[in-house]
Order: C-alpha cells, then structure tokens, then sequence
C-alpha cells in the first residue's frame, strides 16, 4: 500500500480560506478520481521561524498503478488549480510513503 503524502506550508492569512477550500472542494475532488481509498488531513504542530502554519494531506493509494494513473491523468490540474487560487501564499512538496507493515492495539 503506498501513502500519497502532500505537506504544504501557508500564510497565516489564508489558514481559514485555505482550510476551507481543502475540506470542501480539492480533498474531495482528489478522492474522486477513484485513485484513492481515504485521506487524513494533519497540521504539523512545529513552529515555524518565518511564521504560517504547515499541514500534511495523506491519502492511502489502491496500490503503486493507481498513484500512476493519478499523476498522469489528474495531477496538474488539481495542482494548478491551488497554485492559481493561493499562488505565492503557499508551498507544497510531496513524498510517496510505502507502508510496510501496520499495528493496531485493542485496549478492549
């Protein structure tokens, strides 16, 4: 299984209208080309010298083809569409995260 990792670091002047826009429309535009079986959206709680808050999007992948698929056919578009939106008021990077293994604990 391969987690799709987005961190991106804003300004503090666009944390709701960003925030917003994350939850209502680009998560759900990403998860809906069928490439992806969930996602979990995260801030990074470090404090950052310059200021602005960072989050991090993960969205679990079917598997390694479906993440393929999603760069070739989706990606730049949902790309463009932030950049045109937020454009230098935020900065993104992305990591592709092979799980290995996972654990759960029952305190049942």
């Amino acid at each position: 299984m391969i987690i799709y990792n987005v961190t991106t670091h804003i300004e503090d002047t666009i944390k709701e209208e960003w925030l917003q826009w994350m939850k209502t429309e680009h998560i759900p535009q990403v998860l809906a080309t069928g490439k992806f079986k969930e996602a979990k959206l995260t801030r990074v709680l470090v404090e950052e010298e310059k200021g602005g808050l960072t989050f991090s999007v993960q969205y679990r992948a079917l598997s390694k083809e479906a993440l393929n698929e999603y760069y070739e056919v989706f990606a730049t578009q949902l790309r463009n569409e932030g950049l045109k939106k937020f454009a230098d008021k935020m900065l993104s990077f992305r990591t592709e995260l092979e799980i290995i293994d996972e654990y759960t604990v029952d305190f049942n």
